[in-house]
């Protein structure tokens, strides 16, 4: 493929990466009610390394991502040998498989040891002028703050991993306040001892708002509200989607309408002056961290990934030692469908991934499919709410919709077992709560059981109960800070 012009519009610039397209994109067994075009990448990328073993000219390929203090993390797979025949479709396979690693666990440098032409092509492909000239301008120079680089190797050369886990939260003891920041309401929570004491969500719109102080003063009110219900307030932990290094903000969604001058000036270090304001100690995660720490706390066990679907896709994983890993976990920018046809994500321009499968904007998708005309002038966030209100009133239309993400599910967490070690799945956020909920683990445990039966009898898949799926992350947020 020729290097993509830099003139060309996001979309144009994005499907440039499937001009290489060779996959073979398997049909599932169980079809999407609602999404009859599904092509599952767990599905896809099975069906290639079954063709690679079985052409008798396959050869190891090794996949490193190197993010912040040296730490990396490293892929080994295998694709064809130069000049074999179905070689082509390695180009497809490895840039997924990279687009999926730089969010799921983060770096500003790729090394890909195998054939030359696999590693030029992802050198061309993540560069300034090529496809995904968002993902490397995103991890290199807004994350890690580093020129983002592509290194080519033979399998001779391939970096070797270096992981590291640290613990996090789980501290009950004082009187706490959790937040949860979202893209369509912020939580918060009063916490003594462990037990909750109060809790409220608050509807915002971060993502539209082009002044810090809006985003402050929001923060506040939320804090504001928990403490009346505290004596005193000796800790505040939160949860906001985005990646966050040191209490600092490096980039987020829901500061997306802030231009960058006025981000690092008053964005970057919200939350260390928060802190400073309160005078408690305050710690802040990722969303999708705290999702983990969540389902870790409420189900007793580890070697967890927890999966929120609101106002996008929030991932996190908790390790068998119960330990937070320090990868990204941004599923919602991770690829789970290699449709060519797959709906975009309106940040990043590319498609099929995360954001669009699990997540409000899936159900507001999907609803037209089902016969449910929205209003246009409704915030997703009420959009999801007509949905969920004609559900609860025995309406039979959105069942399907929530059968659609279901499906989604299913086949994503086979993909996702490709990447973590899983024992147990917590699925929660608002577009799970009420009956679609159950609707979509159903759905998604059925797929296991027929398309991916080794799995299905490996992983447990688990929902908390109501409350716990809409305000969850703010209890569990208020136990990142240790007292003293």
């Amino acid at each position: 493929m020729a290097a993509a012009s830099a003139a060309r519009g996001p979309r144009e610039v994005q499907k440039g990466v499937y001009d290489v397209m060779a996959m073979k994109l398997v049909k599932p067994a169980i079809v999407p009610p609602l999404d009859e075009d599904f092509r599952p990448a767990s599905l896809a990328n099975r069906a290639f390394l079954e063709e690679v073993r079985a052409s008798g000219r396959g050869v190891p390929l090794v996949i490193g991502v190197e993010r912040g203090e040296g730490l990396t993390s490293v892929f080994e797979t295998e694709v064809f040998e130069d000049g074999a025949e179905g070689a082509e479709a390695n180009l497809q396979y490895v840039e997924r498989l990279v687009k999926f690693l730089l969010w799921q666990r983060g770096g500003w440098k790729v090394t890909i040891a195998g054939p030359e032409s696999v590693g030029e092509y992802i050198k061309q492909v993540y560069s300034l002028q090529g496809a995904q000239e968002f993902d490397f301008k995103f991890m290199g120079r807004d994350v890690y703050e580093r020129t983002f680089t592509v290194e080519v190797t033979d399998e001779d050369h391939a970096p070797e991993a270096k992981e590291r886990t640290v613990p996090l939260g789980r501290h009950l003891e004082g009187n706490r306040i959790g937040f949860d920041l979202g893209a369509s309401d912020r939580k918060s929570a009063a916490v003594i001892d462990g037990k909750e004491v109060f809790s409220i969500e608050v509807p915002w719109d971060p993502r539209n708002q082009s002044d810090p102080q809006y985003h402050y003063d929001g923060i506040e009110d939320s804090l504001q509200r928990a403490a009346e219900h505290l004596p005193r307030v000796d800790a505040i932990g939160g949860s906001a989607a985005g990646i966050y290094i040191n209490n600092r903000a490096m980039i987020a969604s829901l500061f997306r309408g802030v231009p960058k001058q006025l981000f690092d000036a008053r964005i970057k270090d919200i939350f260390l002056n928060i802190g400073k304001d309160w005078g408690v100690p305050l710690e802040v995660a990722n969303d999708g961290d705290v999702t983990a720490l969540a389902a870790s706390m409420a189900l007793g066990v580890n070697a967890v990934l927890g999966i929120a679907m609101g106002s996008s896709e929030a991932g996190g994983y908790v390790s068998g030692e119960g330990n937070i890993t320090g990868w990204l976990n941004e599923l919602a920018f991770a690829p789970v469908d290699y449709q060519p046809h797959a709906p975009e994500d309106d940040w990043s321009h590319d498609i099929g991934c995360g954001v669009q499968y699990f997540s409000q904007e899936c159900v507001v998708r999907l609803a037209p499919a089902a016969g449910i005309k929205l209003n246009k002038e409704l915030k997703p966030a009420e959009k999801l709410e007509v949905v969920q209100e004609l559900m609860a009133k025995g309406d039979e239309r959105p069942g399907p919709i929530y059968e659609t993400i279901g499906v989604y599910l299913g086949y994503a967490l086979a993909h996702y077992a490709d990447f973590y070690d899983l024992e147990h799945v917590l699925i929660l956020g608002r577009v799970t709560s009420g009956e679609g909920g159950n609707i979509i683990l159903d759905r998604a445990r059925e797929v296991l059981k027929q398309e991916f039966p080794e799995l299905a009898r490996e992983i447990e898949l688990h929902t908390p109960d109501e409350k716990s799926r809409r305000v969850g992350q703010a209890i569990a947020a208020a136990s990142l800070p240790e007292i003293g």
